[in-house]
């Protein structure tokens, strides 16, 4: 086996991500370009975002971006639209929540725009309709009785 003469492995070579501290200039969208919120990451550098014009549309996130910016569901991005197709963009940056902040107070953002929250922008509360009905333990049940008596009650 040959002896490691190097200072590091890859993640070395990679560096530190220092670009992150540095407070950055806030970019406003232009023509062809729509701030969106991320509702689902799919994989394979994609995700689902809804736009605040009221669109949803499936998005690419370009190679820059691809493995040093992380991008997580409920981020506020900036998209640059497709004059071809309309149902797809690009994920041309990412807004921090202290950026994302600043454009809402601009007005760049819609007011029940939420910013760094779970719930999402345009979702409701999905979970009102679920009804779980309550049953003894499983210890008190024969095991010919236990298979039955896990059932739920789902009100649409």
């Amino acid at each position: 086996m040959p002896k490691n003469k190097g200072k590091g492995g890859k993640n070395r070579r990679r560096g530190k991500n220092e670009n992150e501290r540095d407070k950055r200039e806030l970019v406003f969208k232009e023509d062809g370009q729509e701030y969106a919120q991320v509702t689902r990451m799919l994989g394979n550098g994609r995700l689902e975002a809804l736009c605040f014009d009221g669109s949803k549309r499936l998005c690419h996130i370009r190679g820059k971006l691809r493995k040093k910016v992380w991008i997580n569901q409920g981020d506020i991005i900036l998209l640059g639209l497709r004059e071809y197709q309309d149902a797809k963009a690009d994920v041309i940056m990412k807004y921090n929540t202290e950026e994302a902040r600043q454009l809402k107070t601009y007005g760049e953002l819609p007011e029940h725009a939420k910013i760094n929250e779970t719930g999402m922008f345009g979702e409701g509360e999905d979970d009102e309709g679920v009804m779980f009905d309550d049953f003894a333990d499983d210890r008190d049940m024969d095991s010919d009785d236990a298979d039955v008596s896990n059932t739920y009650t789902y009100w649409l």
